[in-house]
């Protein structure tokens, strides 16, 4: 008879992941093996547990199936607390010693110990063309909005970027779970699982950022097993779904009807809880633009990761998608063309770069803008050269430098944005 104890042992024996891939091949269709994986390895499977202890003495043996249900016991929260405690216990002095070190407390505790993961199961599985698979746990990640400014227009929600943890967090049965973004339990935000741990949040997926005052030190204390200081952290929301649309992979509220609810919601809250402010912007208009730029200079002197966008009619997406797009905070300087260099290499005979100064904001700049330009515009602009000098222009970076004279301001990835003065349809 095939243990699957044994099973562990022997994938932790090897590191080759060839070599765990052969193990698990051989013993995937064994059914007690398929659905220990599956139950320790699902993401959105929980015990309700945090404590579970090893085993110094060998009982009698405790079947799979027995197991099972006892687990499922832990899952659907029929057992909770001192109750669940004892079960534990008593399923651990039922088991052989190494039927329970080995197996089934670490499917409790969640974590096999093997260096086996759902994606090296399920290509196995794919591999036995087995319909088996561990689902993997998947939430909205954002596309870097400067290389898709032609997502950028309409109505879009703009929220200042949190510089933290990103959690989401799931409440089932009056119990809240705390998640990384790839899946990965947090037990080190009680507070945090307490305050959303309320019947009138079951079955609602809350998406946000863990924050501090201090971010070093919360980075130092999210993944301790113990002894952990969180007590100062709160949860930022900015984003809520139903659980059944979550596991579907897709909501059915656009952006900005979830935030309505997250706000109709949020009154419910207490203090470990917080959103996160947004604005409503125009992307398509001059008011909207200086909104967005007033937004950027606040996440800069506030000391945000950057802005997220919104666009208003899009959908939670469990995948990363363009409805999502984040910004780093970005420094815009207007100055004067003084002279127009030719490129070299693939843009010889095109403009090569602008050489700018000017005074902005009480700083005098000197510097070569050559990022940002399209091919056709590096065409066009060279053949108006002459037109183009003494013209503002807007510059677009990441931040102020001094120059290396120390003469003057310069740029940090300096890119070029706009000319600023010219009608909308005057041809340069």
């Amino acid at each position: 008879m095939i243990n699957s104890w044994e099973i562990i042992k022997e994938l932790e024996s090897n590191n080759s992941r060839l070599f765990k891939e052969d193990i698990i091949e051989k013993n995937l269709n064994y059914k007690e093996f398929q659905e220990g994986l599956a139950m320790c390895l699902d993401p959105l499977v929980t015990f309700g547990v945090k404590q579970v202890p090893e085993s110094e003495k060998n009982g009698n043996g405790l079947n799979w199936e027995d197991f099972k249900n006892s687990a499922n016991l832990l899952i659907e929260r029929e057992s909770t607390g001192h109750a669940a405690r004892d079960l534990i216990i008593d399923l651990m002095n039922l088991s052989k010693e190494d039927q329970w070190n080995n197996w089934y407390r670490r499917i409790l505790i969640k974590d096999l110990r093997c260096g086996v993961s759902e994606k090296t199961v399920n290509n196995v599985a794919k591999k036995m063309n087995l319909k088996f698979r561990v689902p993997v746990f998947s939430c909205m990640l954002a596309h870097d909005g400067a290389k898709h400014p032609k997502k950028i227009k309409g109505d879009c929600l703009v929220e200042y970027k949190y510089d933290g943890v990103r959690v989401v967090a799931i409440v089932k049965k009056n119990k809240a779970t705390l998640y990384s973004r790839n899946g990965k339990i947090f037990n080190n935000f009680a507070h945090i699982e307490n305050a959303l741990s309320k019947p009138e949040y079951n079955n609602i997926v809350f998406d946000g950022e863990v924050m501090s005052d201090d971010f070093q030190a919360l980075m130092k204390q999210v993944y301790r097993k113990s002894g952990a200081n969180t007590e100062d952290a709160y949860l930022a929301l900015f984003d809520m779904l139903p659980l059944k649309e979550f596991n579907e992979g897709r909501s059915k509220l656009n952006s900005l009807e979830r935030k309505q609810e997250l706000n109709k919601l949020s009154k419910t809250f207490g203090s470990e809880i917080k959103l996160v402010d947004y604005e409503i912007i125009n992307f398509d208009n001059e008011q909207g633009q200086e909104k967005f730029s007033e937004m950027n200079k606040e996440a800069l002197e506030k000391g945000f990761e950057g802005l997220m966008i919104k666009p208003n009619n899009n959908y939670y997406e469990c995948k990363r998608s363009h409805a999502w797009l984040k910004i780093k905070p970005f420094i815009e300087v207007t100055l004067k063309v003084i002279d127009i260099q030719e490129g070299t290499g693939k843009h010889e005979g095109k403009l090569g770069a602008f050489s700018v100064e000017g005074e902005d904001d009480g700083k005098f700049f000197s510097l070569s803008v050559g990022s940002g330009l399209t091919d056709e515009q590096r065409d066009n602009y060279w053949a108006a050269k002459d037109k183009l000098i003494g013209r503002l222009i807007e510059v677009r970076a990441d931040a102020i430098t001094k120059s290396i004279e120390g003469e003057h301001f310069s740029l940090r990835f300096p890119r070029f944005k706009s000319f600023r003065g010219f009608e909308k349809d005057e041809k340069i």
